[in-house]
């Protein structure tokens, strides 16, 4: 990778325009962030049921008691052994802020189809605390365009507010938020797939300020990303690419 080594005044001068160009990005962060709150809310009345470490659980007990909660679509088939590593990767930042969302009023919860021992397990494995709970036998994961079983998706499925071809994988990621007002009347606010998982990965923020970057082959984050107990112990990148999917392969935007 080439650059132009630069004297300090001309270094200086590229910032300064670097950061005009940053500064209009971080003011379009905002007003999109504004968009997102503002969008109308559509209120859930399915009595939504999920297994959890002292067993059946609400939607509405999942606030825990707050009036925000995020619920995260973690990529966890019935069937699987252990977590996608994509979404293993955005898990591994959650526990550090999700102390600082709970006293924010916004609670925050893992869901996934497979089997509730497995998902603990893995969980055990990975070191997290955060609540994850069991959707399996409940609409949940449908409902919310996350989930697509083998022989559901010849014709294609609806993910990312469209229509794709079959991802050939049986789950794929997201975020939806929800809001229980003072009655208990659960809303359903905002959703996000695909590749609008990326704001949820500060480590990308992090790569992206260094020369090379996230440093991505043809297959994005497989290329390089791991579970974090499955990289060389030096710390230092594999050589043989991953073989495992992309959570941000399908719908992308």
């Amino acid at each position: 990778m080439h650059h132009e080594v630069a004297s300090r005044e001309d270094w200086l001068a590229a910032s300064r325009a670097l950061l005009e160009q940053e500064k209009a990005w971080t003011r379009e962060r905002d007003r999109l962030a504004a968009l997102r709150r503002a969008l109308p809310w559509v209120r859930v009345d399915k009595p939504y049921s999920f297994q959890g470490e002292q067993g059946p659980v609400t939607l509405a007990q999942l606030f825990d008691g707050r009036s925000q909660l995020i619920v995260y679509h973690f990529m966890f088939g019935p069937d699987w052994t252990e977590g996608c590593p994509g979404c293993s990767l955005l898990c591994d930042q959650v526990d550090g802020a999700r102390q600082h969302f709970e006293h924010n009023d916004v609670s925050w919860v893992a869901v996934s189809r497979g089997p509730l021992e497995r998902l603990q397990a893995y969980r055990r494995r990975m070191g997290w605390n955060f609540r994850w709970v069991s959707s399996a036998g409940s609409d949940f994961n449908f409902d919310y365009q996350v989930s697509y079983p083998t022989g559901t998706r010849d014709a294609g499925v609806d993910y990312n507010f469209t229509r794709i071809p079959d991802p050939g994988v049986d789950e794929l990621p997201g975020v939806s938020v929800f809001h229980r007002d003072d009655s208990g009347a659960i809303f359903h606010s905002y959703s996000s797939f695909a590749r609008g998982g990326e704001m949820f990965l500060p480590v990308y923020a992090w790569l992206d300020i260094v020369p090379k970057g996230r440093n991505e082959g043809a297959d994005g984050m497989g290329h390089w990303m791991r579970r974090h107990d499955e990289y060389p112990d030096d710390g230092r990148r594999q050589a043989t690419p991953s073989a495992n999917p992309s959570c941000c392969s399908a719908g992308a935007r």
